[in-house]
């Protein structure tokens, strides 16, 4: 399981890489693992603010459909469209191509707030 370096990372599996005051965001390779085949993702919140900790959008597998969760506050710029044809890049590359969304940060406080790789790992470790 990789579990890069330069990324945050949320209680709930969610990853999030800053570049500037924009960030983006995906679920981790553990995730990915426990979800299995992904078939389908939405995402209707492009445009919207939403709060840390709320759903922004939702992951279908073959077994099970799940929540997202914002890692930290703010604007959804923008949806990867390449989902919506190939889901299953969350599974193949779930830190590169396969990115959820783009936001703009509201709070760069709550960064700060997010797991560290290494805290991160203890979670995912069984």
């Amino acid at each position: 399981m990789k579990i890069p370096e330069n990324l945050k990372y949320t209680k709930d599996h969610e990853w999030l890489r800053v570049e500037g005051n924009e960030a983006f965001v995906g679920i981790t390779d553990f995730a990915q693992g426990e979800l299995g085949d992904i078939v389908y993702i939405e995402v209707e919140t492009v445009g919207e603010t939403i709060g840390k900790e709320e759903t922004f959008g939702t992951i279908e597998a073959v077994k099970t459909v799940s929540d997202m969760f914002m890692p930290v506050g703010g604007e959804v710029l923008e949806f990867n469209a390449a989902l919506e044809s190939n889901p299953e890049l969350v599974n193949k590359d779930p830190y590169g191509e396969g990115w959820v969304i783009k936001i703009k940060i509201t709070n760069p406080a709550e960064i700060d707030e997010l797991l560290t790789p290494e805290k991160y790992s203890g979670l995912t470790v069984h």
